[in-house]
């Protein structure tokens, strides 16, 4: 009875606790969804009335349990981040988006510690309010864009963009933090280490994470039900939440890492369905915590510091993200609405706070204050996004005139497009081989030595046993570290130039020098200096003489990995259903290409049915979709076409698009095409229409817009007369407008 009764007090405030949690926000979402207000705020006001500040309002008993059921909200909270994350994603980031998200951060965290310590705050609450204060919060920024109907604008792009890169920084600085916090100490050489550290897991779960877990679910994808996929991915979930704590990083990190994986996988949207309640469900335990931790009197002790930290915030931000895009040669509006819609902060600014309490480095008022701006910033949020348009249009008739001009121009220039040149294809390629082939290797040799050797060590040869172990396992990565082609018809063409020779063959070298230095590493290992030189001339003999095999091998593995990492994309690409389909006939999408001859026919003028004998059952066009569309309906480009036909006439469809594809070369012509800013002073072109200068005619251009005392003319009609000091936008040959043009 003593151990029932044991159990039950220590049961009894953990349910009671997690009961008033769920109680405070359920009313919170009831209140809050219909005063139209975002549920993060009322999440907190809730907990900020349920914790310990009113006596009037039931609040909770262990502080403990709270935090426990805080932390998991955490682990779940990134677990969902990640899903929607995907590393392909940050790939496929312009250069405005990480312009423009590294400039707000830098600026940021400087401003937010040059803040703390005016204020007389010591180095690490000046360290974390900078942190807390540089990342913006996507939550705030979806609801505003989707309540003010903005996503579809060019803005909305860029924003979208920086939040993605944020989210990755946020994790690289929890990680800088956390060693900071640990060390006490602002040493280089230990931040250096701690980025090394990181780069080195990242690659090591990224990579090994591809390479299984999408081979896993799509093995036991007949067994799984949505309730063992639901078990299956909460399990992968906290494997890697256990990896990320052994090696001493935040378990928040290993839970954001196989949301990632997961989201390369075929299965991620469904699992990111059935992980919504429990990220819903966690995500409300979270944010109530973090408002049960809000302490009334530190409030009104700190009143002065949350109003000025808050206009820093929304001022700071604004002004920065502005400035971010500008340099990465976005127009002067688009620029203004991208900095007034990042100007808030929001859950990852919670998570950098809890990470300085759960270590012990942060004052207790830090807490509360980023909470307090957080909520007055969430207000914000809207009201800035809405006023940035008409803000953007009165800063540029303020702006000096020759400002607004430069402006101008340097956007314009910077938008042209600009292609890779070889010789940087050749450098990130290898750069690329070596980085992932020797987080592999070395990862492989640390833990052969600390699982197999040990099995093996007792008898007689079992340190050469291990050693052949781990060289087999390895052997396929040390032939593509050093003698695997990449971009090679880039090397081709740079080989005919004499001084890209000399880098390229060093290039090629260290990659040779790399693997001999790996191959050293692992024999001495298992082995005495002696004989592990012994058995690395006899490796390296080995080595050379089955090349083809050890080709081959490393072929099987890349394949794999790549068909992996692609399968999503494969599936939405070509997804076939085989129900609601007759006979031997199926269901398969195909996207209508940009480069596309037929995007703009209508499907009568195609003649699908009577040339291929397929039907068209819908056509997916960004959000709306058009079941059974009409002879009339036309497709466009990037539209998603599901056609039924047998697998002959589904081969044959692809044919024709394929053949109805404008082919684009391997490596794009250079072209001058370029947007020109002319000013008309030339008295040949005053007084007559647009069509008779002939602009169109003799530069193969096309007058795209008029500048005319400060007011523009976008597409000005043909008949227009110019006049003098007309400021002309051209679209057309770089060479051809400047003959034209000539002053």
């Amino acid at each position: 009875m003593s151990l029932v009764a044991e159990t039950t007090h220590h049961l009894q405030p953990l349910i009671t606790d997690l009961g008033l949690i769920l109680m405070t926000a359920g009313v919170a979402v009831l209140l809050f969804k219909k005063i139209k207000q975002p549920l993060v705020l009322g999440y907190l006001i809730a907990g900020f009335l349920a914790g310990s500040n009113f006596d009037f309002f039931p609040s909770i008993t262990d502080h403990k349990s709270v935090e426990v059921w805080a932390e998991i909200g955490v682990i779940f909270l990134l677990f969902s981040l990640g899903l929607e994350f995907s590393f392909k994603k940050l790939m496929k980031v312009g250069g405005t988006a990480s312009i423009t998200a590294i400039t707000q951060i830098i600026c940021m965290v400087f401003i937010g510690f040059s803040v703390g310590h005016w204020m007389g705050w010591n180095t690490m609450d000046s360290i974390f309010l900078g942190a807390t204060l540089s990342i913006s919060s996507t939550t705030i920024i979806l609801r505003a864009f989707d309540e003010l109907n903005v996503k579809g604008k060019k803005f909305a792009g860029i924003v979208f963009g920086a939040l993605i890169v944020e989210d990755i920084v946020a994790i690289i600085m929890m990680v800088l933090l956390s060693t900071i916090a640990v060390s006490q100490q602002f040493s280089g050489m230990e931040l250096i280490q701690s980025v090394l550290k990181l780069v080195f897991f990242l690659t090591l779960w990224f990579v090994g994470g591809i390479f299984f877990v999408p081979t896993l679910l799509r093995k036991a994808k007949s067994l799984l039900t949505d309730e063992m996929l639901l078990i299956i991915s909460i399990a992968l979930c906290l494997l890697m939440v256990i990896l990320a704590a052994n090696v001493g990083f935040s378990p928040a990190l290993g839970a954001f890492i196989m949301g990632s994986i997961i989201a390369e996988t075929t299965q991620a949207e469904k699992i990111e369905h059935l992980i919504k309640p429990v990220k819903d469900l966690f995500g409300a335990v979270f944010f109530v915590s973090v408002g049960m931790l809000i302490n009334i009197d530190t409030l009104v002790e700190y009143a002065v510091p949350v109003v000025i930290i808050t206009l820093v915030t929304i001022f700071g931000k604004a002004f920065s993200s502005t400035i971010g895009a500008l340099l990465s040669g976005q127009p002067l509006k688009q620029s203004v609405q991208t900095g007034m819609s990042l100007a808030q902060i929001g859950e990852f600014s919670f998570i950098i706070a809890t990470l300085g309490m759960t270590l012990g480095v942060i004052s207790e008022f830090l807490y509360p204050i980023v909470v307090a701006v957080s909520a007055i910033t969430t207000f914000t949020t809207p009201f800035l996004i809405k006023f940035s348009t008409d803000f953007s249009d009165k800063l540029e008739k303020t702006l000096p005139v020759k400002w607004v001009k430069a402006i101008d121009k340097y956007s314009t220039n910077t938008e042209a497009i600009k292609s890779v040149s070889d010789w940087q294809m050749v450098l990130r390629a290898n750069m690329t081989q070596i980085i992932i082939h020797s987080v592999i290797i070395v990862a492989v040799i640390l833990l052969s030595s600390e699982y197999i050797l040990p099995l093996v060590e007792s008898s007689q040869f079992g340190n050469a046993i291990a050693a052949l172990i781990t060289l087999f396992i390895l052997s396929p990565f040390f032939w593509a570290l050093s003698l695997r082609r990449v971009a090679a018809k880039q090397v081709q063409v740079l080989m005919k130039e004499r001084k890209y020779r000399g880098p390229i063959i060093m290039i090629v070298l260290l990659r040779m020098l790399l693997t001999l230095f790996y191959l050293g590493f692992l024999l001495n290992t298992f082995f005495s200096p002696e004989i592990a030189l012994i058995a690395l001339v006899i490796a390296v003999a080995v080595y050379f003489i089955f090349p083809k095999k050890l080709n081959g091998q490393y072929h099987k593995i890349e394949n794999h990995f790549i068909s992996n990492l692609n399968a999503r994309e494969i599936v939405k690409a070509g997804r076939s259903r085989n129900d609601l389909t007759p006979w031997d006939g199926h269901m398969t999408t195909f996207e209508i290409a940009k480069e596309s001859n037929i995007a703009g026919m209508t499907l009568a003028e195609l003649e699908l049915r009577e040339k291929l004998g397929i039907n068209i059952a819908f056509i997916r066009r960004g959000e709306v979709m058009i079941n059974i569309p009409g002879r009339n309906e036309r497709l466009f480009p990037g539209d998603e076409v599901c056609v039924i036909g047998t697998d002959n006439q589904v081969q044959e469809f692809k044919v024709y698009l394929d053949k109805h594809e404008i082919e684009i070369p391997e490596k794009a012509p250079e072209t001058d095409l370029v947007l020109k800013q002319i000013e008309l002073k030339n008295e040949e072109f005053i007084g007559k229409s647009i069509r008779e200068s002939q602009i169109r005619e003799k530069t193969k251009g096309l007058v795209v817009g008029i500048e005319r005392n400060r007011k523009r003319i976008l597409n000005p009609e043909s008949h227009l007369i110019l006049e003098q000091f007309d400021i002309l936008w051209v679209v057309g040959s770089k060479k051809l407008l400047a003959n034209f043009f000539k002053d």
